[in-house]
């Protein structure tokens, strides 16, 4: 093991080739996800008593925190969106984006970095079933949050990830290839904007180069992405959210970081292709 003890040296060298690595059991349940599970129920909660809707839920529970949710957006799809928004307030979730944890997992992952979180790249995602407007088509991370070509998102689950709910689904080795060339105008007859316009040049030929990795995961599981891996989220067939914890972080030591002044992309207002014309596949000269 590392002298930290988080990772041994044959899962730094897993991750070194494949772009991804899942750490089982890596957060407590219940220093690390529970008060973060009780705080979402506690919000939805919130946002029933905002709009007059009647609370019945039973007390709280881990397996089930989002009791209600899905009654919630049934009513008002727009209920959800506040959910959305103020749970990534919520302070058991910022202590947990700053836990040295992570921050000493970038450095053994990136010997001599000097890690950054990025503004704008963390938060609690919610992919609700068949709502696939808002699925996270095949791509990388950097496009869309640009601070440095050299970049880790830390992604873990808040439920227990089956194939109905859709896993995220990755291209083992894919970062070892670099930054691919993004169209970004949207596909055909889609209302898709920003990050969620983007989509890769060629897609379907490129993806077929890779070994295609789609884990199962349960709360406390942590997977470690490469911001240059493809990945794409699942297709939740079920009948509920599929919630889980992202955070990002960067290292100030890279040159095309260093170069653009680590700038965020989208989330900060910045237009990739300004940044990157050159990755821009369908920029008119």
């Amino acid at each position: 093991m590392t002298p930290h003890g988080l990772l041994s040296s044959s899962q730094i060298a897993e991750f070194r080739q494949d772009g991804v690595l899942i750490v089982r059991n890596f957060y407590d349940l219940a220093s690390d996800v529970i008060p973060i599970q009780r705080a979402i129920h506690q919000i939805i909660g919130q946002v029933m008593k905002r709009h007059g809707v009647v609370d019945t839920r039973a007390p709280f529970s881990a397996k089930q925190f989002d009791e209600g949710y899905q009654s919630l957006i049934a009513h008002d799809r727009a209920y959800g969106g506040e959910v959305y928004d103020a749970v990534k307030q919520i302070p058991a979730f910022i202590r947990l984006l700053a836990d040295p944890r992570h921050e000493m997992l970038f450095q053994l992952l990136r010997p001599h970095s000097i890690p950054g979180v990025a503004a704008g790249g963390y938060g609690i995602r919610i992919d609700n079933p068949s709502e696939d407007r808002f699925r996270a088509e095949w791509h990388q991370d950097y496009p869309a949050q640009l601070r440095s070509l050299d970049g880790l998102v830390f992604w873990s689950p808040l439920v227990q990830i089956t194939a109905e709910l859709g896993p995220v689904q990755f291209c083992r080795g894919s970062h070892a290839d670099g930054a691919v060339p993004v169209l970004t105008k949207g596909k055909h007859g889609s209302d898709r904007h920003g990050a969620y316009a983007l989509h890769l040049k060629d897609e379907a030929s490129l993806l077929d180069r890779y070994e295609k990795l789609a884990p199962l995961t349960s709360p406390g599981d942590l997977i470690v992405v490469d911001f240059l891996t493809l990945h794409a989220s699942g297709f939740n067939r079920s009948n509920r959210s599929r919630w889980s914890l992202q955070f990002r972080y960067f290292n100030f030591d890279e040159p095309t970081g260093l170069a653009h002044g680590w700038k965020g992309s989208f989330a900060a207002g910045v237009d990739f292709k300004l940044i990157h014309p050159e990755l821009c596949a369908d920029l008119d000269y």
